[in-house]
C-alpha cells in the first residue's frame, strides 16, 4: 500500500502512517498543523466470465456500485465500498473484466492485466480477489496460476459451491489452499454464503501481504526459459518494479499475446518487437510456442486437481451435453433459435409498444401544457417544439433498449449465448462478421440504437467496430413511416394492392440485409482487415440468471443512454427545430393573405357562418403559409442548395428539405413532408397526405412521385444513415468522431450511388 497523504510541516519519516486523522506539529511554535490521510486499499475482483464474479461484487457492496469507464475505452468499470472486519476499515473494491487467460489481444483482456498490475493507467490492487468456479476448478485454475505468476497478493473465492452440494460433492479448501498457498474461501454469491469469511480472508492478505503471494507455483521449463529471458530485459523497470520473476511473467505475457494483428495499446515498442522476434526465432527452429506454455501450465493443473473436489461426478454436465445436443444441432438448433428471435424481435415492436405511447402522450401532455401557460413566442416554440419534443424523441427508445438488454442479461446468464456465439459463427464468418455480430444486427431491425450498444458483448474491438459499422443498414422501425408513405404512393390503400405492398416492404427488409452483410465483407477485408480468429468459447451449465443482476444490468444501460447519448441527441434535435424555424418574418403571398383575410372577416360575421368549416379553412391555410414560410427559412435554402446534387436521383429541393429533416429522425421526413406540402401535423399519416404526395408535379407538369422515383427514395433511406441519435451513441461508443464521420460519409455515399443507378438505370430501360 501507499503511505499517507502529508500536507503542512514536518517530514514523512515524522507521520504514522497507520493513522488516519491529524498531527498538532506545535501550532505555539507558529508551525501550522499537519494532516494524515490514508489511502484507502484496493481490492481488484477477477476471474473468467460466467464465474458469478459481478454478483459476487455486487454482494460486497450493497448493491451500491457506481459505473463509470476504465481510462481511454467504452468498457464500463464498477467501482464500490468494501467494509473489512476488525479495525473497522473501508476498501475500494473494482470489478475487472471477465478473462479466461491474462493472454490479451482485445481491449477487455488487456484491461483486465492492467487492472490486475496496476500498469499504464490503472492503480495496482492490494488485493486480487480471484472468483472461481467451483464447478469447474480445472479449466478456472488456469487463470490463478497467471496471477500467481506475476507475485501478486491473491485470495480465492471459489463460487457455486452450493451447486457442488446438490451433486453430493465437496471442495477441499484445505488442499487447494496448500497447492496454491494462497487463501482459499468458500462462497457461494447468488445466495450470500461465506462473505464474512472472504472479507476476513482480503483483511488479512492486506494486514500480511505475503501470506498472499506464494510466488510462481508453475515455471516454463528450458526448452523456453531462454526466450522468456530474453525478452524480458525489454519489460520497462517501472512494470516489474525491480522483481526479475515479475518480469519474466510480464514476458511470458507478451509472447502469448503480442502478434501482428493485436489490438494491444501502450506497449513499448522494444517490448514488442522482441517479443515478436524472439517468438519467431523460436518457433522456427522448435515449432509452435504456445502449446509449450499452455500445455506446462495444464500439466501443472492435472497434476493436482485430484483431491480438489471429492464425490461423484457431476451429473448436470451430462443434462448440459443433452440440451447442447439439441440446442446446437446445425438445424434444430438454427430454428430454435430463430423462434426465440422472433419473440425478441416481435416484443422490441409490440412489447415497447405500450410503453413508448405512453412516453409520447407525457410529452405531448407536457407540450400542451406549455402551450397553455407560455405565451406565444421564441421561448414557447424552443421549449415545445425543440427541447420538450428532443427529450421526447429520446426518452422514446428506453422502452427497447430496456427490452433489448433484458433478453441479452437472460441470454447470457443462463448461458445461452454462448451457444448463440457458436451457432452463428459459421455463417457470420462467411462475411467476415463474428458469431456474436448476429444478435446486435437482429436487433437493428428494431432500433440501430440499442444495436450499437448491444456489441459491447463482443469482446475483439475489431469486430465491435465491424458490426457498429453496418448495425445501421438494417431495416429499423424509423423507416416504416417512410416505406409506408411512400408504398402507399405507388400503390394506393386498397385490397387489390395489398400483396404488392406487403412484397414490396418484405423486399425492402431483405435488401437491406444483403446490403449490410454486403457491406461487412467489404470493410471485414480493406478497413477493417484482420486475420479471422476462431472462437474459443466456454459453453457454461445452464443456470438461472439473478433477478437483481438482470436488473441492474438494465437500469445501468439505461441511465447511460439517457446520461450520455441524450444531451447530444437533444442538442442535434434542437438544433434541426432551429433550421426549419428561421429566419422568421416571410410574409405569405399576397393571394394567400388576402384569403387568411377573407376567413377573418367571415368569422367575424354572425350570420349564417359554419363555424366548423371556417376552422378547418383557416387551418389549411395556415399550413400553406407554413410551407410558405418554410422557403425562406435556413432548411428551405439548404433544400435549394443540394438540389442539384439530388437531382440525378428524382428528387426536388422539397424532398431534400425532407431528407434534412429526417436527419433528427428518419420518421421526421413524413411530418417535414407534411409541413412543405401544407399539410398540417395531425395528417401526416392520413390518406389526405398520400394523396398530396401522388399529387405533386413537376414544373413541367409531370408527377414528381412516380414509381421509380418512390422507389429511389426508399433505397436512399435504406442506405443512408439519417439519424443522428445513431450518429451519437457511434461516437459514444468509440470515443471519437472519427467513426461517425467515417458511417455517415460511406453510408451517404452508398444511398446516392445506389439511387442513382436505380433511378437512372430504371429510366434507361424505360421505367417511370
Amino acid at each position: 500500500m501507499s503511505g499517507p497523504s502529508i500536507t503542512g510541516c514536518g517530514s514523512p519519516g515524522s507521520a504514522s502512517s497507520g493513522a488516519s486523522g491529524s498531527k498538532d506539529c506545535g501550532a505555539a511554535n507558529g508551525l501550522v498543523q499537519i494532516e494524515i490521510r490514508e489511502r484507502a486499499p484496493l481490492v481488484a475482483v477477477a476471474g473468467n466470465p460466467n464465474t458469478g464474479k459481478t454478483t459476487l461484487f455486487n454482494r460486497l457492496t450493497g448493491h451500491r456500485a457506481k459505473v463509470g469507464n476504465y481510462p481511454g475505452v467504452t468498457v464500463e468499470r464498477l467501482e464500490g465500498r468494501l467494509q473489512l472486519p476488525g479495525v473497522a476499515r473501508t476498501a475500494r473494491i473494482v470489478d475487472v473484466p471477465g478473462t479466461y487467460s491474462l493472454a490479451a489481444r482485445g481491449v477487455e483482456e488487456q484491461i483486465a492485466l492492467w487492472s490486475i498490475c496496476g500498469l499504464g493507467a490503472y492503480e495496482r490492487p492490494d488485493v486480487v480477489v480471484l472468483v472461481l468456479d467451483g464447478t469447474q476448478l480445472e479449466r478456472n485454475v488456469y487463470l490463478a496460476l497467471q496471477v500467481l505468476e506475476l507475485d501478486l497478493p491473491v485470495v480465492l473465492a471459489i463460487n457455486m459451491v452450493d451447486e457442488l452440494g446438490r451433486d453430493e460433492r465437496v471442495l477441499d479448501t484445505e488442499r487447494l489452499r496448500q497447492d496454491l498457498g494462497v487463501p482459499v474461501v468458500a462462497v457461494s454469491a447468488l445466495r450470500g454464503a461465506g462473505l464474512d469469511e472472504l472479507r476476513a480472508a482480503v483483511a488479512g492478505v492486506l494486514e500480511d501481504p505475503a501470506s498472499g503471494r506464494p510466488g510462481a507455483r508453475w515455471r516454463p521449463g528450458d526448452d523456453v526459459r531462454g526466450t522468456v529471458e530474453s525478452v524480458a530485459r525489454n519489460v520497462p523497470e517501472q512494470w516489474s518494479n525491480g522483481d526479475p520473476d515479475r518480469a519474466a511473467a510480464l514476458a511470458l505475457w507478451a509472447l502469448l499475446s503480442v502478434d501482428e494483428d493485436d489490438e494491444l495499446e501502450g506497449l513499448p515498442p522494444e517490448l514488442r518487437r522482441s517479443a515478436l522476434d524472439e517468438r519467431a526465432a523460436f518457433e522456427a527452429v522448435s515449432g509452435d510456442f504456445e502449446p509449450r506454455v499452455i500445455g506446462g501450465r495444464y500439466a501443472w493443473i492435472d497434476a493436482h486437481a485430484d483431491g480438489w473436489v471429492r464425490g461423484p461426478r457431476d451429473s448436470r454436465r451430462s443434462m448440459t451435453d443433452r440440451v447442447d445436443a439439441l440446442l446446437l444441432h446445425p438445424v434444430l438448433g438454427f430454428t430454435l433459435f430463430l423462434a426465440l428471435m422472433t419473440v425478441v424481435f416481435q416484443s422490441l415492436f409490440a412489447w415497447a409498444d405500450p410503453a413508448i405511447g405512453a412516453i409520447e402522450g407525457v410529452f405531448a401532455h407536457l407540450g400542451g401544457w406549455l402551450e397553455g401557460v407560455l405565451p406565444a413566442g421564441f421561448l414557447r416554440d424552443l421549449l415545445v417544439e425543440g427541447i420538450v419534443a428532443g427529450v421526447g424523441g429520446v426518452l422514446v427508445f428506453l422502452p427497447q433498449i430496456l427490452l433489448l438488454f433484458l433478453f441479452v442479461a437472460l441470454m447470457e446468464g443462463t448461458g445461452y449465448m454462448a451457444r448463440v456465439a457458436f451457432l452463428m459463427d459459421r455463417v457470420m464468418r462467411a462475411v467476415g462478421l463474428h458469431g456474436r455480430a448476429f444478435v446486435p444486427m437482429l436487433s437493428g431491425y428494431a432500433c440501430a440504437i440499442p444495436a450499437v450498444m448491444a456489441t459491447r458483448t463482443m469482446e475483439r474491438r475489431r469486430d465491435r467496430m465491424l458490426t457498429m459499422m453496418v448495425v445501421p443498414l438494417m431495416t429499423c422501425s424509423a423507416r416504416l413511416p417512410v416505406y409506408g408513405l411512400l408504398i402507399a404512393a405507388i400503390y394506393p390503400i386498397g385490397d387489390e394492392n395489398g400483396f404488392q405492398q406487403g412484397l414490396l416492404m418484405a423486399a425492402m427488409y431483405v435488401f437491406s440485409t444483403l446490403m449490410a452483410l454486403a457491406c461487412a465483407a467489404v470493410l471485414g477485408r480493406t478497413l477493417f482487415k484482420g486475420v479471422p480468429v476462431p472462437p474459443i468459447i466456454e459453453m457454461p451449465p445452464y443456470r438461472l440468471p439473478g433477478p437483481l443482476g438482470v436488473l441492474r444490468v438494465m437500469w445501468e444501460r439505461s441511465l447511460v443512454f439517457v446520461r450520455e447519448a441524450g444531451t447530444v441527441i437533444l442538442a442535434c434535435t434542437v438544433g434541426m427545430w432551429l433550421l426549419l424555424s428561421f429566419p422568421k418574418g416571410a410574409e405569405p403571398s399576397p393571394e394567400l393573405r388576402a384569403a387568411l383575410e377573407q376567413v377573418e372577416a367571415d368569422a367575424a360575421s354572425a350570420d349564417g357562418v359554419d363555424g366548423a368549416a371556417l376552422d378547418a379553412e383557416r387551418a389549411r391555410l395556415e399550413a400553406l403559409a407554413n410551407s410558405e414560410a418554410l422557403v425562406g427559412s435556413y432548411a428551405g435554402r439548404l433544400g435549394r442548395a443540394i438540389e442539384p446534387t439530388i437531382e440525378p436521383l428524382g428528387f426536388d429541393w422539397k424532398i431534400g428539405v425532407g431528407l434534412l429533416g429526417a436527419f433528427a429522425a428518419r420518421e421526421v421526413f413524413v411530418s417535414t413532408m407534411a409541413v412543405v406540402y401544407g399539410l398540417d401535423e395531425e395528417a401526416a399519416e392520413t390518406e389526405t397526405l398520400r394523396e398530396r404526395v401522388r399529387a405533386q408535379r413537376r414544373p413541367d407538369g409531370t408527377p414528381l412521385y412516380t414509381p421509380l422515383v418512390c422507389l429511389s427514395l426508399m433505397v436512399f433511406f435504406a442506405l443512408a444513415c439519417q439519424c443522428m441519435s445513431t450518429l451519437a451513441v457511434v461516437k459514444r461508443e468509440t470515443r471519437s468522431y472519427r467513426w461517425p464521420v467515417f458511417m455517415f460519409s460511406y453510408m451517404t455515399a452508398l444511398a446516392w450511388i445506389a439511387s442513382f443507378v436505380v433511378f437512372q438505370g430504371g429510366q434507361l430501360i424505360g421505367l417511370e
